[in-house]
């Protein structure tokens, strides 16, 4: 049966303004350990704002000197990390053909390499006290291409081999990396999306997206799930012994994942579109 490590933990977070990253923030301090929650412009969640126990640092992964510095001052303060857990994102609303450079740029530089940054400043320090936890938030976006997703299930895609690749580089060094790949969660993130420039709401392509959206609601009866179960198999990917690479997490990501593993691509095509009553 797995354990979880009891000792008391330092613990770094990225994205922690709201969402998966606000509540892996609470439950890492619930459990006692000592939490430093970053994001871009700290002060802006009620929730942790009324938590003295939890240290907010500004980190924006879009830049280096910022991840660098608010690493540096974590380790400063606590002396060492154990977990670091990569969860800021943002997710890019558009048809491939219609978005523009600087959108696709934006959604790489925040998903793919805000994880490189802090990779780059973290492993260092994990490898040089002995190990520790190296968790990335991804999606099922991250293992199924979405229609009017697809640059943002790109950018998960590339989390998936990211992860792998770091744990095949680090297991041996006593650091695990594992990657959480949430389904349909009650989060802001799809509020707080970048809808591409060029797919005007009255297009035929933004109306097509609409009509998708409110198919996948199907997958969970219309109504996404409480994000505390993300948060909470945050903590267990970072803390379970023995761990495992991958968690996914809710009934529609593990419905497709297992879907999509079973039968070739043309047959999910038929079997999802039948499922999600999509049809053209």
């Amino acid at each position: 049966m797995p354990t979880t490590l009891d000792a008391p933990l330092n613990v770094l977070i990225t994205g922690c303004s709201s969402g998966f990253g606000e509540l892996a923030a609470l439950t890492f301090a619930d459990h006692g350990h000592r939490v430093f929650a970053t994001m871009r412009t700290p002060g802006k969640s009620a929730a942790l704002n009324s938590r003295p126990d939890i240290a907010q640092l500004a980190l924006d992964v879009c830049d280096t000197a910022s991840v660098e510095a608010a690493v540096g001052q974590a380790i400063t303060e606590a002396g060492r990390l154990h977990v670091v857990v990569n969860n800021a994102g943002i997710e890019l609303f558009g048809a491939v053909h219609l978005v523009s450079d600087d959108e696709v740029l934006q959604q790489m530089n925040t998903n793919v390499l805000g994880v490189v940054r802090v990779a780059r400043a973290v492993v260092p320090h994990l490898i040089a006290n002995g190990g520790g936890s190296f968790v990335n938030v991804g999606s099922i976006a991250g293992l199924v291409g979405t229609p009017y997703g697809g640059i943002y299930a790109a950018s998960k895609h590339a989390v998936e081999a990211i992860t792998e690749a770091m744990h095949f580089e680090l297991s041996h060094l006593g650091i695990r990396v594992c990657v959480v790949e949430p389904g349909q969660f009650a989060t802001n993130l799809g509020d707080n999306g970048l809808h591409a420039a060029a797919m005007a709401p009255d297009s035929a392509e933004a109306v097509r997206r609409e009509r998708f959206r409110l198919a996948q609601r199907s997958l969970v009866n219309g109504q996404p799930a409480n994000p505390q179960q993300v948060a909470d198999a945050i903590y267990r990917a970072a803390t379970a012994r023995p761990g495992k690479l991958r968690h996914l997490v809710g009934g529609d990501a593990e419905l497709i994942a297992v879907t999509k593993a079973s039968m070739s691509f043309e047959d999910f095509d038929v079997t999802m579109r039948s499922a999600l009553d999509f049809h053209d």
